[in-house]
Parts: structure tokens; sequence; C-alpha cells
């Protein structure tokens, strides 16, 4: 039987395919980095409407230093990526882009073997260096 956060990063998966598609077609005739100004707010306003829907509101006094300290760089690094994100769909083809940006996977283990002590077997780096060639051969326009 999966486990729950399959069905999750599945869903994060489809969304994300929509992501690059519908702001190729939303960054036709405006700045990318206003564009992407534009979508933080959506994001903001949805988050605000599930939080208050599903009760979860926390008071901030609940989040302490060290939280802090890595939801506001992991904040930051979202906001960059998604800056370079957007200005990437909007020079280039989304078939091109996000296949780059899903190196991110490749990136992930990597960081997360040197940061956070995870070892993958080699079953599940083979995997990886898959992914990375896969991006590779997607990506590289002939």
């Amino acid at each position: 039987m999966q486990q729950a956060w399959v069905y999750w990063a599945l869903a994060s998966a489809v969304f994300a395919a929509l992501t690059a598609v519908f702001a190729k077609l939303g960054l036709q005739g405006i700045d990318s980095d206003f564009a992407t100004f534009i979508r933080t707010i959506v994001i903001l306003l949805a988050l605000a409407a599930f939080l208050t829907y599903a009760h979860k509101w926390q008071p901030l006094t609940a989040v302490g230093g060290r939280q802090w300290l890595f939801l506001v760089l992991s904040g930051l690094a979202t906001g960059a990526s998604w800056l370079a994100y957007f200005k990437a769909l909007q020079m280039g083809n989304a078939s091109q882009v996000a296949p780059i940006d899903k190196m991110s996977v490749v990136l992930v283990a990597l960081f997360a073997f040197v940061f956070l002590g995870e070892r993958p077997d080699g079953r599940e780096w083979l995997g990886i260096a898959l992914v990375g060639a896969g991006v590779l051969v997607l990506a590289i326009k002939r």
C-alpha cells in the first residue's frame, strides 16, 4: 500500500506542470518579475483562505527561532527560484525550461546527502542519475 505522501507528491507534480503552462501563457506582454509578484499575491490569498477554512492558523509565537531562520531562508530561496523560473519561461520554451528546473530533484538528493545525512542506496543513486540524464536529454536542443 502506498503511503499518503506519494499522493501529495503526485499532486504537486501535476500542479507544477500546470504552473509552467499557465505561467507561459500569462507571461505574454508583461515583465516576468511583476508576474511573479501577482502569482505571489494569489498564493498568499489562497493559502490564507485555506488556513482559515481548515482552522490551521497558529500564533506566530509558536514558531521557534531556528524554525524562523530556516523558514525565512526557504522563503527567500523560493522567491529567487520563482523569479528565475518565470524569467526563463518568458525567454525559453516551457518544454525545455521545466525539465531543467526539475534538476532540483538531483540537487535535493545531493544537498540532503551533504546537509541532512540522508543516505540513498545504490538503486536510488541510479534513479537520481537517470533523472539528471533525462533532464539533459530533454533540455538540450538539437
